[in-house]
C-alpha cells in the first residue's frame, strides 16, 4: 500500500485531553493539523478515567443517601442496586460527552485524523501504516496507562484496571484493590457503597504527599464505611483459587477476593513511539521536557501524562496544551518557544471521595522540609453555619502562608471541597496575598466562608492584641 504523504504545521500523537486541546486550538487558528489516535478518541479521561469514575461515584452517593437522612426526619429504605443499570449510566455519561471529542468534530475543524499507531521514523518524520508526516512541530500527547506492579503471580491472575472495570456486568462480591491513591480510594468507596466488600492494600500509608491531618480524616471515614485497609505492607504473592484469588501479604495475612483492581500508579505510553530515532530523551517516568514543554529535539514537544512529573491530571494536560498554543502562535519571534513557561506548582487536585479532599501547593510538612517559616491557618466546618444546617460538619480548611502573607498552599476536606479550592487557586495564581482572601465578602450562609475565616485568622493575634486594644480605646475618645 502506498502511504499518503503530509507536510503540515503540526503533527500530534494522541487524542486525549492534551492532544485534542492542541489540535483544536491550532485548527481554529487556521493551521494544518494531523492528529493520530489508534484507540478511543478522548483518551483515558473520557473513556476510562474522569468521566466514568465520576458517574460511578455519583451513583454510589445516591445509593448511600438512605444512611444519612434519618437525622433530617426523613426515613428512606435501603436501595435495590441494579449494577448493570449503574454501568449503563456510566456509559451514557461517556456517550453524551463523546461527540465533543469525536473524529467527526475534529475533521470538521479541519484536522486530518488518522486512527492508527504512529511512530517517529527519524527526527523530522512520523509514520503510520498508511501515512508519512513531516511537520514544523510535533506534539507527543500519548498519555498514560495503569502500572502493572511486579508482584509474584500477577501474570496468572485476571485483573482489572481503570480501563476494564467499567465494562464488567456483575458487581464484584469481594474486590481487592492494590493501591491507596486517589483512584483506589475513589473506586473503593464507590464499589463499597454499591455493595462490594473492599480490601485496599498499599506498601505505604495512603496519600503520604498530602496534608496528614486531612488525609487521616478521609481514611477514618472510609474505614467507618467498612473499607478494610492493609498498609504499610508488601504483597508476597498472588494465587488463583475457586472463589477468585488470594493475596498473601508479607505480614502473614492472606486476603481472599473475587476480583482484583490494580490502582498502583500510572505509566507513560512511550513504547513503540520510536523516540530514540527522533533524538527524544525519556525514561520510565516519561518524556523529558524543559519549562516550555520542549523535548531534546527542538521540533518536538510533549504534553500531558506522557511528560515527566505530570501527576496524571486532565486539567494539567489542558493547561499544557494552552501553553503550547501560546508559544507556537503568539510568542514574539525573537523569544522563540521560551516565552510561556508551564508551571503546575499552583495546580489544584481533588480526590472525589466523600468527603472530598482538595489540595494545592505546599503542605505544612513540605514547607518544614524546605525550612520555610509559615503560618498554618485553619477553620473547621463545625464552625460554619451552612455546614451545621446541613449536618455536614466534617473537615475544614487549611491555608499555608509565609510571614509576608504569601499563600504557599492549601487543603480542604469536606463537602464541596473541589469547588471551594478555586478561591485559593485563584489567589495563588494571581499572587493575591492572604489579605486578599480575608477581604472577600462571602454570601451567607456558604461553606466557602470557611476560607475567609481561615484567612482572617492570620491577623487575629495582631488585631486583638493588648496594644491594638489600647489604640482602639484611645481613638474611641474622639468619636
Amino acid at each position: 500500500m502506498n502511504k499518503k504523504v503530509y507536510n503540515v504545521d503540526i503533527c500530534i500523537i494522541g487524542a486525549g485531553s492534551a492532544g485534542l486541546s492542541v489540535a483544536s486550538g491550532a485548527a481554529q487558528l487556521g493551521r494544518s493539523v494531523v492528529l493520530f489516535e489508534a484507540n478511543e478518541m478522548g483518551g483515558d479521561c473520557l473513556n476510562y478515567g474522569c468521566i466514568p469514575s465520576k458517574a460511578l461515584i455519583s451513583a454510589a452517593k445516591k445509593a448511600h443517601i438512605f444512611k444519612k437522612t434519618k437525622a433530617f426526619g426523613v426515613d428512606l429504605k435501603k436501595p435495590n442496586i441494579k449494577f448493570q443499570e449503574v454501568q449503563q449510566h456510566v456509559h451514557n455519561a461517556i456517550n453524551t460527552i463523546a461527540p465533543a471529542d469525536s473524529q467527526e468534530r475534529f475533521e470538521g475543524l479541519g484536522c486530518t485524523v488518522i486512527r492508527e499507531y504512529a511512530e517517529f521514523k527519524n527526527q523530522t518524520t512520523v509514520i503510520s501504516p498508511s501515512a508519512i508526516v513531516t511537520a514544523k512541530r510535533f506534539v507527543i500527547a500519548s498519555g498514560s496507562k495503569a502500572s502493572i506492579p511486579p508482584i509474584p503471580g500477577i501474570d496468572d491472575i485476571p485483573f482489572l484496571t481503570n480501563e476494564t472495570i467499567f465494562t464488567i456486568d456483575k458487581l464484584p462480591k469481594n474486590l481487592i484493590i492494590i493501591g491507596a491513591g486517589p483512584i483506589g480510594l475513589e473506586l473503593g468507596q464507590a464499589f463499597s457503597r454499591l455493595g462490594s466488600n473492599i480490601n485496599v492494600i498499599d506498601a505505604q500509608p495512603p496519600l503520604v504527599n498530602l496534608d496528614k491531618g486531612h488525609s487521616d480524616i478521609l481514611i477514618d471515614e472510609l474505614k467507618k464505611e467498612g473499607i478494610n485497609f492493609h498498609y504499610p505492607v508488601k504483597i508476597k504473592s498472588l494465587k488463583r483459587n475457586k472463589s477468585g484469588l488470594s493475596v498473601e501479604l508479607e505480614n502473614g495475612k492472606t486476603i481472599q477476593g473475587s476480583h482484583l483492581l490494580l490502582a498502583a500508579g500510572r505509566s507513560p505510553n512511550i513504547k513503540k513511539l520510536g523516540l530514540e530515532k527522533a533524538n527524544v530523551v525519556y525514561d520510565h517516568t516519561g518524556v523529558k521536557v524543559n519549562k516550555s514543554l520542549r523535548t531534546s529535539n527542538k521540533r518536538i514537544y510533549a504534553a500531558g501524562d506522557v511528560t515527566q512529573g505530570m501527576g496524571g491530571f486532565t486539567h494539567a494536560a489542558g493547561y499544557h496544551a494552552g501553553k503550547l498554543i501560546q508559544n507556537f502562535y503568539f510568542s514574539p519571534p525573537l523569544m522563540g518557544d521560551f516565552l510561556a513557561k508551564a508551571n503546575i506548582s499552583s495546580m489544584p487536585s481533588v480526590i472525589y471521595s466523600e468527603p472530598e479532599f482538595a489540595s494545592i501547593g505546599l503542605t505544612e510538612k513540605k514547607a518544614e522540609k524546605l525550612s520555610l517559616k509559615v503560618k498554618c491557618l485553619t477553620w473547621s466546618f463545625n464552625e460554619n453555619d451552612r455546614a451545621i444546617s446541613e449536618l455536614s460538619t466534617l473537615g475544614g480548611v487549611k491555608i499555608i502562608a509565609n510571614s509576608k502573607g504569601k499563600i504557599l498552599g492549601g487543603s480542604i476536606i469536606g463537602e464541596q471541597a473541589g469547588e471551594m479550592i478555586h478561591l485559593i487557586s485563584m489567589a495563588m495564581v494571581n499572587n493575591i496575598k492572604i489579605s486578599g482572601l480575608a477581604k472577600i465578602i462571602s454570601p451567607y450562609p456558604t461553606r466557602s466562608e470557611a476560607i475567609k475565616r481561615a484567612s482572617s485568622s492570620y491577623y487575629t493575634n495582631v488585631l486583638f492584641s493588648s496594644r491594638t486594644k489600647k489604640i482602639a480605646g484611645f481613638l474611641s475618645k474622639f468619636h
